[in-house]
C-alpha cells in the first residue's frame, strides 16, 4: 500500500534514519526518492552498506534506536537480522536498506531504480 504521509513528517524522519547510521559509520548513503514513480511500494529507499555482519547489524539497530528516540516510529517489518548481509527496515513511507557490500554490489538497487531521483548523502567520515 502506497503510503501519503506529510512531507515534514518523512523528513523528520529521514533524518532520523541518516543520524542512525552516521552514527555507526554507515559507508555510501543514498536517498531514492520514488514519490515521482508508479506503484512504487513506498516514496523514498534510504540505502548504506557496512564492511561485516557486525556493522550491517550494529547500523540496523542504531537506526531502529534513533528513530524511536527523535520521532517516536518503529519499523513496520524488519528482515535480515539472521544473517546480517542485507538488513530491511520498512517505516511504511521509507524503507531503510542496510547491506554488505558485495550483497549491494550484487542486488545494485541504485540502477534497477535508476529512473527515480537518487541523492548521494555526504558524510562526515
Amino acid at each position: 500500500m502506497h503510503k501519503t504521509p506529510t512531507e515534514k513528517n518523512s523528513e523528520q524522519l529521514i533524518n532520523a534514519i541518516l543520524e542512525g547510521i552516521q552514527r555507526i559509520k554507515g559507508m555510501d548513503i543514498i536517498k531514492i526518492d520514488l514519490t515521482k514513480i508508479n506503484h512504487s511500494e513506498c516514496n523514498y529507499f534510504i540505502i548504506c552498506h557496512g564492511n561485516s555482519t557486525t556493522q550491517v547489524d550494529a547500523i540496523a539497530r542504531s537506526v531502529e534506536k534513533t528513530v524511536e528516540e527523535m520521532v517516536g516510529e518503529t519499523a513496520w517489518h524488519k528482515d535480515g537480522y539472521e544473517n546480517s548481509i542485507w538488513i530491511l527496515l520498512d517505516y511504511a513511507d521509507v524503507m531503510v536498506h542496510v547491506f554488505q557490500h558485495e550483497t549491494r554490489k550484487f542486488y545494485d538497487l541504485e540502477n534497477l531504480w535508476a529512473d527515480a531521483a537518487i541523492e548521494k548523502i555526504q558524510t562526515e567520515n
